[in-house]
């Protein structure tokens, strides 16, 4: 996946909205020590949630159970 976009990313989450709630929290996730689900080299935060998104290694059920701080 070269360029991530967000139409890659709504046929996971099909809601603008819930997508952009969904990658803050996965984006605090990532910041209080979760490990990436893909390997991503000198991405920032946010690439990194979308990506994992729209490549199914996380969903918005597996982004709500998980805790954040």
């Amino acid at each position: 996946m070269a360029r991530i976009t967000i139409e890659d990313c709504l046929k996971q989450i099909p809601n603008r909205f819930t997508l952009v709630n969904a990658v803050c929290k996965r984006v605090k996730q990532i910041r209080d020590g979760s490990e990436f689900l893909i390997t991503s080299t000198k991405n920032e935060d946010i690439v990194v949630s979308l990506r994992e998104i729209a490549s199914k290694k996380i969903s918005l059920q597996e982004i709500s159970e998980q805790k954040t701080v």
